[in-house]
């Protein structure tokens, strides 16, 4: 789809004002595995990173430059969220279930061998919320990639009237996300042995979100856990390579 002036600009807004706002957040995480952790000195993976779709604005805000690729929908309304996610450090592809998603997917599965992490939001572009597609599984058995749910909360919040229920942190919200432990998903799997891992990571998906979302509400600290910083990642390794 050909970006408008518009469009470019709109991103580009987006971005600094995004950037600017987070800061203003109480933001910390934690995580069970130390090396799943994006910004972290020791990362391994590469991983597949799994959260709802209705969050999407806190990994765009906190995770930037740390060699991560995700997959967007085609459809109009995404062309804002698509470029602010570029400005911000992340490699995009378009694609949906009904609309360019065969190629998209290609190319996520080509980067994915390349050593970038993945992102999903196994729920989208239209839901069910909460619900986790069988597509995020199977790439997770084609690539070979654990999947890590990653459970996200915030506290005040507004929420928009669509089917995922999208939030947007209130100044100064408490800003809390999960990592949880990595599930690793046996190549060439049958149909039936993918919906059985499906429902595992949805489960586990679900239980660390309520988990966030509680930890938001209530605030206060973890052990182990660390502020999340709204910068980019500033490590050599995380920089993407000019194309």
């Amino acid at each position: 789809m050909k970006l408008t002036f518009l469009d470019r600009i709109a991103g580009l807004a987006g971005a600094y004002v995004l950037q600017r706002y987070s800061s203003l957040w109480d933001s910390r995480y934690c995580f069970r595995d130390s090396t799943t952790d994006p910004k972290g000195e020791n990362v391994g993976g590469p991983f597949m990173y799994a959260f709802w779709h209705e969050y999407i604005l806190l990994p765009v805000s906190f995770f930037g430059h740390c060699n991560v690729a995700t997959i967007t929908s085609q459809h109009r309304d995404a062309e804002i969220i698509t470029n602010l996610s570029r400005h911000m450090g992340f490699r995009i592809f378009r694609g949906s279930t009904t609309r360019g998603g065969a190629e998209a997917l290609r190319q996520l599965l080509a980067v994915g061998q390349a050593g970038m992490h993945l992102t999903m939001m196994p729920d989208g572009p239209k839901g069910p919320r909460r619900e986790m597609s069988l597509g995020t599984v199977y790439a997770a058995s084609k690539l070979g990639f654990p999947i890590v749910p990653t459970g996200m909360g915030m506290s005040p919040c507004w929420r928009a009237n669509s089917w995922d229920r999208f939030a947007i942190p209130k100044p100064f919200s408490r800003i809390r996300l999960i990592f949880d432990d990595p599930i690793i998903v046996p190549p060439r799997l049958k149909r039936d042995a993918l919906e059985e891992y499906r429902l595992l990571a949805e489960e586990r998906l679900r239980t660390v979100t309520l988990e966030a979302e509680e930890w938001a509400q209530n605030g206060g600290t973890r052990p182990g856990d660390r502020v999340l910083d709204h910068r980019p990642a500033l490590l050599a390794k995380y920089r993407q390579p000019r194309r």
